[in-house]
């Protein structure tokens, strides 16, 4: 594996994270209604940006709705690295089921996660499928949920004889069973144009955009004081509990302010971004120019920095409790971060 991989595996890993761990927070702190609600937004708003320009780029959009959908998901959340099965039954009907471990659940997260939240991503975007495709038949049916103890997220796509009332667009069928998955049915991509090194720098652009995504709605949902508080103690957990992991991927020894600057420089690449260090006057300053992260949102409310900036802090109490980090020049895509060691 190259180190350039490396970087991408380490960046996704770090933001399917801080993505869970985001949604954990606000279970515990702010209880399920809110994380149902902040899940729903999250949800709704990558459908309403992704879901039609998926279909195009994937070579779905001419199939019919349901099987289109269907393999949507299969093929998207496949290549983002979420292990998902697909299921053809019928022009009107076709199944997808995303299996355990489930990945927006990472590990042990999966305990925490109450039924209504995982409702919720279903409501935000499963169900609004057919109202973007003009098809006002089309719903969705889930039949299992993994956090109620069934062996998967589990549901089809039906196109309906009658247009659908928007109440009628999800529906929970426990007692049915889909059929089982065979790989050799399965829709597939073009491998030779998806090397694996394509597929780590898609698991990577996969997490970061639900990390952009939810951020953005924590404020809409929160307001930028409730968002730069739950945003920030998950990033600094997050930052600390990954530390160890990123930092071995991306080949940085502890300890000192210009291995962590090595650190910073290094994620900041493998996220696409233009990040140099420099010495200066007995500091280091490691420059960001760009962000790609956040980069093309107008009007960034300051939260979003000010939690997504608390990764870094967090990351730097394990490299080296001795080292300061201070923010000394932001604006909206360039920032510069000023290390020094207080026990010189």
């Amino acid at each position: 594996m190259t180190a350039e991989v490396r970087g991408w595996q380490a960046v996704g890993e770090l933001y399917h994270a801080y993505l869970t761990g985001l949604i954990l927070t606000v279970i515990t702190r702010r209880g399920r209604d809110d994380a149902a609600e902040l899940v729903f937004r999250t949800f709704r708003r990558q459908q309403l940006e992704k879901f039609l320009p998926g279909l195009e780029k994937l070579g779905l959009a001419r199939l019919p709705h349901a099987v289109a959908c269907a393999q949507y998901h299969y093929l998207s959340n496949d290549l983002g690295g979420v292990r998902v099965e697909y299921v053809y039954e019928s022009d009107r009907k076709a199944w997808v089921r995303y299996v355990p471990p489930r990945w927006i659940w990472d590990g042990t997260a999966i305990c925490a996660v109450p039924s209504e939240v995982s409702r919720a991503m279903l409501h935000g975007w499963h169900a609004n499928n057919g109202v973007l495709l003009g098809n006002p038949r089309l719903g969705f049916v889930c039949t299992k949920q993994t956090v109620d103890g069934q062996p998967g997220l589990e549901g089809y796509y039906y196109e309906h004889d009658r247009d659908l009332t928007p109440e009628e667009r999800l529906r929970f069928a426990p007692g049915e069973d889909g059929p089982d998955f065979d790989p050799a049915a399965a829709p597939r991509v073009n491998a030779a144009a998806w090397p694996p090194e394509r597929l780590q720098r898609a698991a990577r652009n996969y997490a970061m955009a639900y990390v952009k995504t939810i951020l953005q709605e924590l404020v809409a949902s929160f307001g930028p004081m409730d968002a730069a508080y739950l945003g920030g103690v998950t990033g600094r957990l997050i930052g600390m509990q990954y530390y160890a992991r990123t930092a071995e991927l991306l080949g940085v020894a502890r300890g000192g302010p210009e291995r962590f600057a090595s650190y910073l420089v290094a994620l900041g690449r493998a996220q696409g971004d233009d990040t140099t260090a420099v010495s200066d006057g007995g500091e280091i300053a490691v420059r960001q120019s760009s962000w790609r992260l956040m980069g093309d949102v107008p009007r960034l409310p300051a939260a979003i920095f000010d939690a997504w900036n608390e990764l870094w802090i967090g990351a730097l109490s394990v490299h080296d409790r001795r080292v300061h980090l201070e923010v000394r020049r932001r604006r909206d895509a360039a920032f510069e971060w000023r290390l020094r060691d207080d026990a010189r």
